[in-house]
């Protein structure tokens, strides 16, 4: 009985102090190229041709605000807004903008097609887009952006994005830009993020669970983002990205169409590019905003649905790790960002279980708890505090000092260690996407965010008696 237990103890700590290792490597590794970052050389956005496509279910609590914004700081692009079967009135208040402004165009869904989700709505605006082109249009011009029906494309992001190490290089299909959460979109785009200053006042009213959110969109995914620039495995995101429409026509053309069913669509897309043949860049010197989410069920179905979709993905590990497309370092960091939910999964038990037959085996050790921790068990105390906790509260301070943001030392502190429970609290993400993988579950919800109302108490839309003629 003794020796098993001591085996179990051994096996169990030994399992622990790996994982801890391997996640303490990783936040090094990403840290380095993260604080050496230099900004980009600005472009000219009028070098390019911009589609931006705004995927729209039930938002018409946002919508108008998002076109609008697009519209004024972003006058070149046209906006292309897919109404996927809204049972509110977001296609009326789309039709309202479209008959207002030549840019915006609406492309309605209806069943049997609509609501198949949102890489299904982004394909009918590809397509359009292709149609509506002049021929003999040069498509390496051409542009294709994706913001969500909240976000707020910071008003330089054009030009940032237009420059010769981004989209002014010809190898490069696809970027994606830095994502900032928040319950203030307007007044974020509004601030100068270099100024801590002029931040105070935006980031003082979010909401904990929002800036926690924004920690970890500035921080650590920012920070992977940096490492895949110099892996060749840059990912793309469901906001803030844009694409060469070239590379969506090549993707296409493998694949018959740009996005596909994958609950990650945004990360399935990069994947594509990158097998076509194409770079995919990171840009942190620009960003888009989105609202974030302040309660914690809307952000485990939302998490739940990206872990799930990261594990639809690894079907296309065999041929990332084959192509001679993609360099030995990115297959490697696309097969580690794989294997995050099952080492989620694998964390969430082996840790509470080496504390809990840690403790057992401490409190039936004939000569007492505290013989057994003076005999030397107690150096596996500091141990889980660098390798667990260590790499989770260190986040706290870069996002204090990296991301513009203000945030006083008490606060960043703070923030550092609600970032540990935050990390844990993600976990139970991956065991509820396992769980939907194994018993077939494939359906794509949209998330509720906190300034949704009902649908049967929403006014309805007053547009003017008769249509604007266009500008």
């Amino acid at each position: 009985m003794g020796s098993s237990v001591h085996l179990g103890l051994a096996l169990l700590n030994t399992a622990a102090f790996v994982l801890c290792v391997l996640f303490l490597s990783y936040v090094i590794t990403v840290l380095r190229p993260f604080l050496r970052h230099r900004e980009v050389e600005l472009g000219d956005r009028a070098d390019f041709d911009w589609h931006v496509l705004i995927p729209c279910l039930d938002e018409e609590t946002v919508v108008v605000g998002t076109v609008q914004h697009l519209l004024d700081t972003f006058p070149e692009a046209t906006v292309w807004c897919i109404d996927d079967d809204s049972r509110d009135h977001t296609h009326e208040l789309l039709t309202w903008l479209a008959t207002r402004h030549e840019k915006v165009r609406v492309v309605s869904r209806r069943p049997p097609q609509a609501r198949q989700g949102k890489g299904e709505a982004l394909n009918e605006a590809w397509r359009r887009i292709r149609a509506e082109l002049p021929e003999g249009a040069d498509r390496s011009r051409v542009v294709v952006g994706v913001v969500d029906a909240d976000g707020r494309l910071e008003q330089f992001c054009p030009d940032v994005i237009s420059g010769p190490t981004l989209f002014g290089d010809p190898t490069v299909g696809a970027v994606q830009v830095q994502v900032r959460i928040t319950e203030d979109v307007d007044a974020l785009v509004g601030t100068d993020l270099d100024r801590l200053v002029g931040s105070r006042a935006r980031t003082e009213g979010d909401h904990l669970l929002v800036r926690l959110q924004d920690l970890e969109f500035a921080g650590p995914i920012a920070a992977m983002q940096f490492l895949r620039r110099r892996t060749g495995s840059v990912a793309m995101g469901g906001n803030g990205q844009f694409t060469r429409l070239t590379a969506l026509d090549d993707v296409a053309r493998d694949h018959g169409t740009p996005w596909h069913g994958a609950l990650l669509e945004d990360f399935e897309l990069g994947l594509h590019v990158l097998l076509a043949g194409h770079r995919t860049e990171y840009c942190h010197d620009t960003f888009v905003a989105q609202d974030g989410l302040n309660r914690v069920g809307p952000l485990l179905r939302q998490r739940t649905r990206w872990s799930q979709g990261n594990i639809q993905c690894l079907r296309y590990l065999w041929g990332v790790l084959n192509s001679e497309r993609i360099s030995i370092p990115g297959a490697l960091e696309i097969a580690h960002y794989m294997w995050v939910p099952f080492s989620q999964v694998f964390g969430s038990v082996v840790f509470p279980l080496t504390a809990a037959v840690t403790c057992w085996y401490a409190f039936t050790d004939p000569q007492g708890p505290d013989r057994w921790l003076l005999a030397g068990a107690w150096g596996l105390v500091p141990l889980g505090l660098l390798f667990g906790v260590l790499p989770h509260a260190l986040w706290g301070a870069f996002y204090r000092t990296r991301c513009g943001t203000f945030v006083t030392r008490r606060g960043a502190l703070w923030m550092g260690v609600a970032n540990i429970g935050y990390g844990y609290l993600l976990q139970i993400c991956a065991w509820r996407a396992l769980f939907r993988v194994l018993r077939g579950r494939r359906e794509w919800h949209k998330t509720a965010r906190a300034n949704d109302r009902p649908v049967a108490g929403t006014p309805s839309p007053t547009p003017p008696p008769t249509p604007v003629p266009r500008r």
